[in-house]
């Protein structure tokens, strides 16, 4: 599939789960085939990152799930700052851990699943709406119920992928894509590149085949489709243009300029666009 078309399986209002972390394999083809579109009242679900801050700034969010919003070596996402100062949307913050469970939970069908991370602190507070539950053994202990985080639809991008919905890993870190294909009636993946099923092997090992095509509906062939964020080893997050990203974040004009120059048209004008950034700063 293409980028677009996998946009235009997905509806307004949907829950939109997204791979990654951070500033770290972002499906980002993916979220600028998003921003093209006219989707909106989308809940995302996400270890965010510039995937959020990007929807933010579209005004496409009604509700986030999300542990974080960073680019990592900038710590706060900026777009996802403004639009939380401005109120945008609704936030559930939910610990990394409890995240995972919800994800978890969902894989497995289940409503929720007991867990001790959260307790103690005001993750609890900020969410009233999440539940505490009783062991019914003897120990009696009391457990927060991390409600199951159900996706319509996930997005993760991996370094390799067959034609069946394979999906490989061959960075430092699995970033639950997993989870988040499990988790959702339909997943979509993709990769940097698109090899045959004999490759897995020989690339990494059946240990680094994370997603398996049972879990998913289509695949992307984006090559720099997880730019500006990175995706080890085939490349490293691009500092100088994330750092253009942010700077241009903080300003109103300055950002129309920003995505007029890389936003308003299709990947293959955003890579132009990006390559000729690059070159700028050799």
């Amino acid at each position: 599939m293409s980028p677009d078309e996998v946009v235009g399986r997905l509806e307004s209002g949907m829950t939109i789960g997204i791979g990654g972390w951070g500033s770290r394999r972002k499906p980002m083809a993916l979220v600028r085939a998003l921003l093209r579109s006219d989707l909106t009242d989308l809940t995302v679900v996400s270890y965010g990152g510039p995937d959020v801050g990007l929807l933010a700034a579209a005004g496409k969010i009604r509700k986030l799930v999300a542990a974080f919003a960073t680019l990592d070596s900038i710590p706060l996402e900026p777009h996802f700052r403004a639009a939380r100062q401005r109120g945008d949307f609704e936030l559930m913050e939910l610990d990394e851990a409890m995240f995972m469970w919800g994800l978890t939970a969902a894989v497995h069908r289940l409503p929720f699943l007991p867990v001790r991370a959260g307790l103690g602190s005001d993750v609890m507070t900020i969410n009233p709406g999440l539940r505490t539950v009783t062991s019914p053994y003897e120990d009696g202990e009391e457990f927060a119920a991390v409600p199951a985080l159900r996706l319509d639809a996930a997005l993760v991008h991996l370094n390799r992928a067959d034609a069946h919905g394979n999906a490989q890993y061959l960075g430092p870190d699995p970033y639950f894509d997993d989870l988040f294909c499990e988790a959702a009636t339909h997943a979509y993946v993709s990769c940097e590149r698109l090899v045959d099923t004999a490759e897995f092997a020989a690339a990494g090992g059946p240990q680094t085949l994370l997603v398996k095509r049972h879990s998913v509906t289509g695949v992307v062939e984006a090559p720099n489709g997880a730019h500006f964020t990175s995706c080890v080893p085939d490349y490293d997050r691009d500092e100088p243009f994330q750092a253009a990203y942010a700077k241009a974040a903080a300003d109103p004009a300055a950002w129309r300029e920003f995505a007029d120059r890389f936003l308003s048209g299709d990947e293959n004008a955003y890579q132009a666009a990006v390559a000729a950034f690059a070159e700028e700063g050799a």
